[in-house]
């Protein structure tokens, strides 16, 4: 399909990249700390409250886009080391030739399937966080979307480590109550976060899904959360999230 970028209009410095006619990324190279899209900033909010401060950390992207997050993380954490993944050669040569990365980026990129990329990049790991963005929709990949590739990918991350989904949906959210039961099978530790309105399943959208190689999560990071916004917003976990997808 046709990639394109363009400057916002609303927002100095920024730009948008569409494929298809369709709007995908949103960067903001004079501040790659503004996160526009809500739930690429819902996952900066999960990294933020994983590890506070601005200690650098080892992240591994499944599915690049326009790397909005991993220049949030150059430019919150310098230092970071980050590697991402993406199928599409082409897409991502333009992008980073539009619209360069942060200065002192450190950044691996590696061309590939996300689930069968995992061996090669596991050298580069064990990661503090991986971010898997590339679902939209139920005609998600099926060798990705299943238990069998979490406990690939949870396998390649540090102690307690954090695996953070993607996942765009449709009104029903049959894709989402699917990866909550996979996800969950593998790090019992996993909640769900999104907009208030998202849980009704009465809407499109994108809800991000979170696992933690931990026996619990963290009741103080779902405070964080709940605090940190977009507003308004919710934060699933324990019985409430095995209510949810059932």
């Amino acid at each position: 399909m046709h990639a394109e970028i363009q400057p916002d209009d609303f927002i100095p410095g920024a730009y948008v990249l569409s494929i298809g006619g369709a709007e995908q990324s949103h960067v903001n190279l004079a501040a790659p700390e503004q996160v526009f899209y809500e739930y690429l900033r819902r996952m900066a909010n999960l990294l933020d409250v994983f590890r506070p401060g601005a200690e650098p950390i080892k992240v591994l992207h499944l599915g690049a886009g326009a790397l909005t997050l991993a220049r949030y993380l150059a430019v919150t954490r310098p230092g970071s080391e980050q590697t991402a993944v993406e199928l599409e050669r082409e897409l991502l040569d333009f992008v980073l030739e539009s619209l360069p990365m942060p200065a002192g980026s450190e950044l691996q990129i590696e061309i590939g399937d996300a689930r069968w990329m995992l061996p090669k990049v596991a050298d580069q790991g064990p990661f503090d966080a991986i971010v898997l963005d590339i679902f939209s929709g139920p005609d998600a990949p099926e060798h990705i979307a299943c238990a069998d590739f979490y406990a690939e990918a949870a396998a390649l991350l540090g102690p307690e480590g954090l695996l953070l989904v993607n996942v765009g949906d449709e009104p029903g959210l049959s894709l989402l109550r699917s990866q909550c039961t996979a996800l969950s099978s593998v790090l019992p530790a996993t909640v769900l976060y999104a907009e208030s309105s998202m849980f009704s399943g009465r809407y499109p959208g994108n809800l991000i899904l979170a696992g933690c190689l931990t026996e619990h999560w963290n009741p103080l990071w779902t405070e964080r959360l709940l605090a940190a916004g977009p507003h308004p917003c919710r934060v699933l976990e324990g019985v409430e999230l095995d209510d949810f997808r059932l």
